[in-house]
C-alpha cells in the first residue's frame, strides 16, 4: 500500500479554497479544529442548536448546511451515515456545482450506492483511524493519527491531492496516510466493527462476566477481570504487538493465554465471522441497516436499552465511580 507523509504531501492546492464540515459531533468538531489551526479556510454547516451553539463558542465560522455547500470548494460529509443521504438531497446537493470536491470520512453511503454525486464534482474518502477526541489530543500535541485516503470520482483530475492536502491539515500526516479505495475501506471497517473491535469485544467481555457470575464469583471481581483489565491489554497491544503485549505478562498468562485462547476463539469463531464478512460483502447487511434506519430504528434502540441495562452496566458504574472514573 502506498503511505504518504507530511514531505510527500503538497498543502498548496487548498490555498483559495474554502472547505465545508457538515456536522459537529465527535469527528466534525475535531476535524474543523485541526484544518482550521493548520491554516485551512474552514466553515462549519449545521442546523440551529447546541452543536451550533458549540461551534461558535469554539470561535467556528456557522452557517446553515446549504449556505455552507454553496460557499464551500470542498463539502465534508461528517454527519450518521443514515441522516447523511437525505441531507445530501435536500440540502448539500443545492450547493455541491461543478468543480467541487465531496468528501467523507466513511465510504458507506457511496459503496452502497445511497447517495449520487452528480458528475462534475470529486468525490473522495478521508478517514482518520482515531475518534474525534483522540485525533483532537495528537495534533495539539504536535503528532496525529494515521488517515485513509481513495477517490471514487476523480473529475478535476486533482482529487487525489485534494484529499492528501486534507490529511496533512488534520494532522495525520505525521503518522502516516494510507492510499486504499471505497470498497476496501467500508467492507473492512465495518467487518472490523461487528466482529472484533465493538461486537467480538462487546460479547467476550459479556460472556466471561455471565460465566464467573454464573459459577459464584462476586460481581465486582469479575468486571475487574473482563472488563476494567482489558484496557490494558490492549494499551500494550497498540503499544507494541500481540507478542509484545505477551511479553509484559505474567508467564501463567503467556501460556494460559496461548494455549487457551484458541479454545475459546475457535474454528466455530471464525467461521462466523466468515458469514459475517460476506454479508457486508454482498450488500446484506447494509440492506439490513438500511431498513432498520427507514423503519424507525425499533431494534436498534431495543438493543442500546438491552446493552444499558445488563448487570455489568450497573456494576461497571459503581467499580468506574469507585475509580473516581465517573461521578
Amino acid at each position: 500500500m502506498k503511505v504518504y507523509h507530511d514531505q510527500d504531501i503538497d498543502a498548496r492546492i487548498l490555498n483559495g479554497k474554502k472547505v465545508a464540515v457538515i456536522g459537529y459531533g465527535s469527528q466534525g468538531r475535531a476535524q474543523a479544529l485541526n484544518m482550521k489551526e493548520s491554516g485551512v479556510d474552514v466553515v462549519v454547516g449545521l442546523r440551529p442548536g447546541k452543536s451550533w451553539d458549540r461551534a461558535v463558542a469554539d470561535g467556528m465560522r456557522v452557517m446553515t448546511v446549504v449556505e455552507a455547500s454553496k460557499a464551500a470548494d470542498v463539502v465534508l460529509m461528517l454527519i450518521p451515515d443514515m441522516v447523511q443521504p437525505i441531507v445530501f438531497q435536500e440540502e448539500v446537493a443545492m450547493g455541491l456545482t461543478e468543480g467541487k470536491t465531496l468528501q467523507f470520512a466513511h465510504g458507506f453511503n457511496i459503496h452502497f450506492k445511497q447517495i449520487d454525486p452528480p458528475e462534475g464534482v470529486d468525490v473522495v474518502m478521508v478517514a482518520p483511524k482515531s475518534p474525534g477526541p483522540e485525533m483532537r489530543r495528537q495534533y495539539e500535541a504536535g503528532f496525529g493519527v494515521p488517515a485513509l485516503v481513495a477517490v471514487a470520482q476523480d473529475a478535476s483530475g486533482h482529487a487525489k491531492e485534494i484529499a492528501l492536502a486534507i490529511a496533512k491539515a488534520l494532522g495525520s500526516g505525521r503518522a502516516g496516510v494510507i492510499e486504499t479505495n471505497f470498497k476496501d475501506e467500508t467492507e473492512s471497517d465495518l467487518f472490523g466493527e461487528q466482529s472484533v473491535l465493538c461486537g467480538g469485544v462487546d460479547q467476550l467481555i459479556r460472556r466471561g462476566f455471565k460465566v464467573l457470575t454464573e459459577a459464584g464469583y462476586p460481581p465486582e471481581l469479575a468486571y475487574f477481570e473482563v472488563c476494567n483489565e482489558l484496557k490494558l491489554i490492549v494499551d500494550l497491544i497498540y503499544k507494541s504487538g500481540i507478542s509484545g503485549m505477551y511479553r509484559a505478562v505474567s508467564d501463567t498468562a503467556k501460556y494460559g493465554g496461548m494455549a487457551i485462547g484458541p479454545m475459546i476463539i475457535d474454528d466455530a469463531v471464525e467461521e462466523n465471522m466468515r458469514k459475517a464478512l460476506k454479508a457486508v460483502q454482498d450488500g446484506s447487511f447494509a440492506e439490513r441497516w438500511i431498513g432498520e434506519a427507514d423503519s424507525g430504528l425499533n431494534e436498534f434502540r431495543r438493543l442500546l436499552e438491552e446493552c444499558e441495562n445488563l448487570e455489568i452496566e450497573r456494576v461497571g458504574k459503581e467499580v468506574r465511580r469507585m475509580s473516581g472514573l465517573e461521578e
